[in-house]
């Protein structure tokens, strides 16, 4: 089968080690230069989302930041899935919360912010403090501003003034801050039969709004349960097929969903070795029709992201359940260049690993990380 991916990083590049076991062919679509590349080389196989189309059996997508004439054309083939509603409700933070409000799963109140006068209504219905995420494109912490005091409203207020007039499709959504006690991620993937797999819920933290650890380890039964009904809700609402992320803010047991991502997620590489089936292979098994993989935890994994940097120590491949991912990315500050994925036979095993490998890292390019120490043995 070959199938199509819109869009040509890493995570296309994972969906092909994924699905060649399964004789599945990935070819990628760059949407900024209309060419089809293969997605371990780069190569570039041809020109044009039509013929693009015309060659594959089914098209996914591996981020949301899709052009919306990208999306209908392929939409219109009958061969995108999850399809364009997905994808467009994950790109867009106001599409993104009506979806949650249809779905009736819980989030932060929220108000849409288009014009000063509905800053000063975000300010006095919802109270500080406040966090302004943009509409559209904000990732990574990109596109956010934080408002606690409210002596610091006009200056706030113009920096978003001045963020609205360099594109008039903009606009920001205003969220009540939520005093958390963690962030935690479920992903999970539906058929199209409607048969739902999940993977148990994730930890995760991060640096900088970017995420630097994901640890996967046995939780809490409620804890699981609420996760997985607020996924089966929204899937389901979406008749969805594929993988699905959806990040939570942990509030003393109570989840509300910070963001879905209608794709493959970071939070899930661990999958690749803590896991019977990944979610790269779960997410092709799905689009494909083909039976989904067993998603529980075989062990207690974590996932160390490579942030701006294009070499490691060769001494952490000496840790025992260490696997290293490299993405073939050219180096530049802040980018994700690979991950590391240590597990073990337990948590204690692993606290001792992942203890030995921030001993061998460099501090200032894995900043932070003996914050996540401590927790992979609570």
């Amino acid at each position: 089968m070959n199938v199509l991916v819109l869009g040509a990083g890493q995570l296309a590049r994972m969906m092909a080690l994924a699905g060649a076991p399964l004789n599945i062919v990935i070819s990628a679509y760059d949407v900024n230069t209309d060419t089809i590349v293969h997605p371990l080389t780069l190569q570039k196989l041809g020109t044009g989302l039509a013929n693009a189309i015309a060659e594959a059996q089914v098209i996914t997508a591996e981020f949301e930041h899709i052009p919306l004439s990208i999306l209908e054309q392929c939409q219109q083939s009958g061969k995108f899935l999850p399809g364009s509603e997905a994808i467009q409700a994950g790109a867009d933070r106001r599409l993104e919360k009506a979806l949650l409000a249809r779905c009736g799963v819980a989030s932060a109140r929220y108000k849409v912010i288009e014009n000063e006068a509905d800053f000063k209504q975000a300010v006095s219905e919802l109270g500080l403090p406040l966090i302004f995420k943009s509409a559209l494109a904000g990732y990574d912490g990109k596109g956010q501003w934080r408002l606690k005091d409210a002596a610091k409203a006009s200056s706030v207020w113009q920096k978003m003034a001045d963020f609205l007039a360099e594109d008039n499709k903009q606009a920001i959504v205003a969220e009540q801050f939520i005093g958390f006690n963690r962030e935690i991620s479920l992903v999970g993937v539906r058929a199209s039969s409607g048969e739902i797999n999940v993977y148990p819920l994730t930890e995760n933290h991060h640096v900088n709004g970017v995420l630097s650890v994901s640890l996967a380890r046995p939780v809490d039964a409620q804890l699981q349960l609420q996760a997985e009904q607020m996924f089966a809700a929204i899937a389901n609402y979406l008749n969805y097929v594929g993988v699905l992320a959806i990040e939570f803010f942990d509030v003393d047991g109570t989840l509300l969903v910070n963001e879905i991502a209608p794709r493959v997620h970071n939070s899930g590489h661990w999958t690749q070795q803590g896991a019977d089936v990944c979610q790269f292979a779960n997410h092709l098994r799905a689009v494909a029709g083909i039976p989904l993989g067993n998603t529980e935890l075989l062990r207690p994994t974590l996932m160390v992201n490579i942030l701006g940097e294009d070499s490691v120590p060769n001494a952490i491949l000496g840790i025992p359940g260490l696997h290293l991912h490299w993405y073939g990315k050219q180096k530049r500050p802040g980018r994700k260049m690979g991950h590391i994925n240590l597990s073990a036979s337990s948590l204690a095993e692993l606290k001792a690993r992942f203890a030995r490998l921030i001993d061998l890292l460099p501090p200032a390019a894995f900043p932070e990380l003996e914050q996540m120490l401590g927790r992979v043995s609570d």
